[in-house]
This record gives structure tokens, C-alpha cells and sequence, in this order.
């Protein structure tokens, strides 16, 4: 489905199928198991969430994606990207932060928790305090 030049949406966008804009979104967009296509002409001020993101337009607002997020030549992103696949052309502009840890990377977390058991020697510290 095509969304055209002339056309303006502002609010929540959300779908079950293939999507390409042209024109102007302001607000959300949620694809989550679909492919969302910025062409050329289109201009994206909102909160993106879809399976996989193809910039060839302008984006304003984070982008969040379950496959990959695609900027390609003269594509524009202003805000975090979050996918497990990230792939920036030269010639693209990205300003913001990448996130790229895939969902079964809950690890890291789990070993940050390590260090917290020294924290227990902590109580000697208060019983300094009150000598």
C-alpha cells in the first residue's frame, strides 16, 4: 500500500501489510511484522515500530525494528535505532544512538548482577560510621 505526496496523516498508523510513504506522518507508526518504506518524498515525524525499515526519505523520531532498519543514500534519521541489523549508506545521515543487541542477549544483565555480593561488605562501612 502507498501512502502519496500530497497526503497527511497525523495520529496512530498501524497495519497488517506492506507499507511505502511518500507523503507526511506525524504521531506512530506500528508494522511490527511487515517491511515500512520511507520513500523519497516522505517526511516521518513519529515513533516507528516495524519488522523491518527502509529509509529513502526523512525521519524524525526513534525507529525501532524486530529484522533490520535500512538507510540508505540520502536518507535521513533523527533519533535511536533499535534492530538487531542496522545498515547505513554512504551518503545517508544519521543522528542518534544504535542499539543492537538481539532479544536473546539477556546475558550481560546477569553478570552485572555478579559484583552486587561484594556490596555486602557494605555493613562494616555503617559500623565505621557510628565508631
Amino acid at each position: 500500500m502507498n501512502i502519496g505526496k500530497s497526503v497527511y496523516i497525523k495520529g496512530e498508523l498501524s497495519g497488517s501489510e506492506d507499507l511505502t510513504i511518500e507523503g507526511n506522518v506525524e504521531g506512530r507508526i506500528e508494522l511490527k511484522d511487515n517491511t515500512l518504506t520511507i520513500g523519497p518524498n516522505g517526511k516521518i515525524r513519529a515513533e516507528v515500530f516495524a519488522k523491518q525499515v527502509i529509509v529513502l526519505g526523512e525521519v524524525t523520531g526513534n525507529v525501532t525494528a524486530s529484522e533490520k532498519v535500512d538507510i540508505r543514500d540520502n536518507g535521513s534519521v533523527d533519533g535511536d535505532v533499535t534492530s538487531p541489523r542496522v545498515a547505513i549508506a554512504e551518503g545517508a545521515h544519521f543522528r542518534g544512538a544504535i542499539d543492537m543487541q538481539r532479544a536473546g542477549q539477556g546475558t550481560k544483565p546477569k553478570a552485572a548482577a555478579a559484583p552486587a555480593a561484594p556490596a555486602a561488605a557494605a555493613p562494616p562501612a555503617p559500623a565505621k560510621a557510628g565508631a
